[in-house]
């Protein structure tokens, strides 16, 4: 639809691999790449600040060397997320890092990013934002982005309560650039589907806890292999934004999932120095409602393949059904 053709054409699937704070470092970033799906991560996860020169020259130089020794291969570009916040002091560093690697795609959180779209459009990159909700994608598209994510109902971490089928199509309807859907999606057909309603991508963050390259507890993908949707709580108290957690991960620190008192936005902290939102993904475990169809750890470039025989067969599954 309106995924420009420099991104459309390396892509294998249409799908992006979510940023997830802690989770998503070079090794998992790299493999879906390898793999023909956006790879990306937060840029906070590079810590301390200067970590983050060395990962965008690894991701970079990685992924030239693997596009040219297999030249039939499609090779994804990677994403970098930045939290654009009051609190978080190493905004200004870190997209001056994205400008001298050229990051193909930045991924954009919380307040209309401004100054980020200006930065990264003086070397052609793209801006993709996330949202809950029609106004702010209106605020994010008057600052000029190129993409919006659609964060609804039943994604993992930070997540909006909207369906799908009004939030997406609510913002085609004043919006001609790509939008990226988010929530719930797991397979193969969850890829598909999300183009039927009228998304670009398909954003998908818990399926990618579960592999091998994922850099998480061992404990936390065995959790979100046993978990099933009612196993997630959705509330704002970790870090002052509602998001969807991992209940079982609430009750290890000794605390009930269902009796969980409201948060204090005012709190967010995305300082250099760390902070409670750092504490509480690190010991609360995020994951969306789609883990119900999540039953396994396999290795990224297996799960790629899955999801593509999955995203076929629901293709040829299709055209076979009555007109």
């Amino acid at each position: 639809m309106s995924l420009p053709d420099t991104i459309a054409a390396k892509l294998r699937l249409p799908a992006i691999g979510a940023p997830m704070f802690i989770v998503s470092q070079p090794e998992l970033v790299l493999a879906q790449c390898k793999s023909g799906i956006v790879g990306s991560f937060p840029a906070l996860n590079a810590r301390p600040a200067e970590q983050l020169e060395e990962w965008l020259a690894q991701i970079t130089e990685q992924l030239a060397e693997f596009a040219s020794a297999n030249p039939d291969k499609k090779v994804a570009p990677f994403a970098v997320n930045q939290i654009v916040h009051q609190s978080n002091d190493r905004l200004e560093h870190d997209v001056e890092m994205c400008v001298k690697f050229k990051v193909p795609i930045v991924i954009t959180s919380l307040r209309p990013p401004s100054e980020v779209v200006d930065a990264v459009h003086s070397y052609g990159g793209l801006v993709f934002h996330d949202v809950i909700n029609v106004r702010h994608a209106e605020k994010a598209i008057e600052q000029g982005v190129d993409g919006i994510i659609a964060v609804c109902a039943g994604a993992g971490g930070h997540a909006g309560t909207l369906s799908p089928f009004a939030l997406v199509k609510e913002v085609r309807e004043f919006f001609d650039g790509a939008i990226i859907l988010s929530g719930s999606i797991s397979t193969g057909s969850d890829i598909l589907a999300a183009q039927a309603l009228g998304a670009d991508l398909a954003y998908i963050g818990t399926r990618f806890i579960a592999t091998k390259e994922a850099h998480a507890p061992s404990q936390y993908k065995e959790m979100i292999v046993s978990s099933k949707a009612a196993d997630i709580v959705y509330t704002s108290l970790f870090s002052g934004v509602h998001g969807s957690y991992l209940k079982d991960s609430v009750r290890n620190i000794g605390m009930d999932p269902d009796n969980l008192p409201e948060g204090d936005k005012n709190k967010m902290n995305f300082g250099s120095e760390g902070s409670s939102k750092a504490k509480a993904w690190r010991d609360i475990w995020s994951a969306g409602q789609g883990v119900g169809a999540i039953d396994d750890i396999p290795a990224v470039a297996k799960l790629v393949d899955r999801l593509e025989d999955e995203y076929r067969a629901c293709q040829a599954r299709l055209a076979r059904s009555p007109a």
